[in-house]
């Protein structure tokens, strides 16, 4: 008896390891990392995240948003084209976005905390999940 729980719950992990990653048409995306969550000026801050594309065409567009509630002026969006990679069918692996801290400064003469979000465009325009970063403190100057 004790041989067959232990055996079901091996095969339970075998399959649920083999079946971890799901690729679909619609590109996926997870925040995975960034280097810090205080950011002062001088430094650069970098995230990173992993993508799944099951058709290996992820070369179009990222998508960026920084949110600052109490600061309308730190608010923007804006798209970077993805560099060109070699892609294969069932496409992983990870982005690395980095921002100087002149680009994404406080505007409004006192500390940001701001969320930062991201979501991917393939050339089929199938559009991710928007996923997000945790608060960033952004020291003003």
């Amino acid at each position: 008896m004790r041989y067959t729980v232990l055996f079901s719950i091996l095969l339970f992990a075998i399959v649920m390891g083999c079946s971890k990653d799901k690729f679909k048409s619609t590109p996926s995306l997870k925040f995975k990392s960034v280097n810090t969550r205080v950011l002062q000026n001088g430094q650069a801050i970098e995230f990173t995240l992993s993508f799944t594309d099951a058709e290996g065409d992820l070369n179009d567009s990222l998508y960026i948003e920084k949110t600052e509630p109490t600061c309308v002026g730190s608010n923007f969006t804006d798209h970077y084209d993805i560099p060109a990679f070699p892609t294969s069918r069932n496409e992983k692996g990870d982005l690395v976005v980095t921002f100087d801290y002149s680009y994404i400064s406080p505007q409004c003469q006192r500390n940001d905390t701001a969320v930062f979000r991201f979501a991917i465009k393939d050339k089929a325009n199938h559009l991710s999940d928007t996923v997000s970063s945790p608060p960033i403190i952004l020291v003003y100057q």
